[in-house]
């Protein structure tokens, strides 16, 4: 499942248009905690399509009857660029594990680039589900 976030209207399409706002970049913690805010809603969308299970909770005045997901994903993301919007999912997944890719840009002469990836670390993926948690900030160019 691939989720475009400004499909929708939503309050996350103000993240957005912050995140690409050249002025606003330069706002280093505002552009950490937008991309953080991001994965929240992202997290939250996601959570949807998940399998839940009835469980019961003791509660002060009883017991109460609640659906919780049946697993908790993986979560993984490339090293340093999306670190926040990582974060952003693991707030509201705060069960979840993660794997980590080390990767970078290799820029030729003539401006084109190929993806280099160092380094993949991950737990068991067997029978999970696996969230590669990408940010791409820029409009796609269609």
């Amino acid at each position: 499942m691939i989720f475009i976030l400004n499909k929708t209207d939503t309050l996350g399409n103000q993240f957005l248009a912050e995140l690409r706002d050249a002025t606003l970049q330069q706002d280093r913690l505002r552009f950490k905690r937008n991309q953080e805010r991001i994965g929240e809603i992202l997290a939250y969308e996601i959570s949807k399509k998940l399998k839940y299970a009835g469980c019961e909770v003791q509660t002060p005045l009883g017991t109460a009857n609640v659906n919780v997901p049946v697993e908790q994903p993986v979560l993984g993301t490339i090293l340093r660029a999306g670190l926040p919007f990582h974060q952003g999912f693991m707030n509201y997944f705060d069960q979840l594990s993660s794997a980590f890719i080390t990767a970078y840009r290799k820029i030729k002469k003539n401006g084109n680039f190929i993806i280099r990836i160092d380094h993949i670390a991950t737990p068991s993926l067997d029978g999970k589900i696996f969230i590669c948690a990408i940010p791409c900030w820029q409009p796609a160019k269609v």
